[in-house]
């Protein structure tokens, strides 16, 4: 009996483990919404656009900083949507997904998205 109730537990923490996993993925993911003019990469859909070029676009987003970079869960949605990270300089981190790349530079609740040749 003990260890029929050993495996019910392990199997309910593990399924518990995963379903929050799930909901938290999806969750951080419907936050994001792909730019076709930033070759899809993904960005905050509550990010106030603010000025936009032919290089990239820069958003007003309260959740980033300089010093902290961007949230876990807009990196997730980065990764989640095929973007491989690269290195980082300062308040910049490069992003590539095939021959796309892309530089986000996050300083105090601002955010800029680049692309790069």
């Amino acid at each position: 009996m003990s260890t029929l109730k050993k495996t019910v537990g392990r199997t309910l923490a593990l399924t518990t483990l995963l379903m929050g996993g799930a909901i938290y993925y999806f969750i951080t993911v419907s936050l994001y919404e792909p730019s076709e003019d930033l070759f899809d990469f993904p960005v905050p859909k509550n990010a106030e656009l603010v000025q936009e070029n032919i290089y990239g676009k820069s958003y007003d987003w309260s959740p980033t900083s300089e010093e902290n970079g961007i949230p876990l869960g807009y990196e997730l949605a980065i990764k989640a949507s095929g973007w491989k990270k690269g290195e980082r300089d300062g308040a910049s981190i490069y992003y590539t997904k095939g021959t796309n790349k892309i530089d986000l530079i996050s300083s105090t609740k601002h955010l800029n998205i680049l692309k790069v040749n």
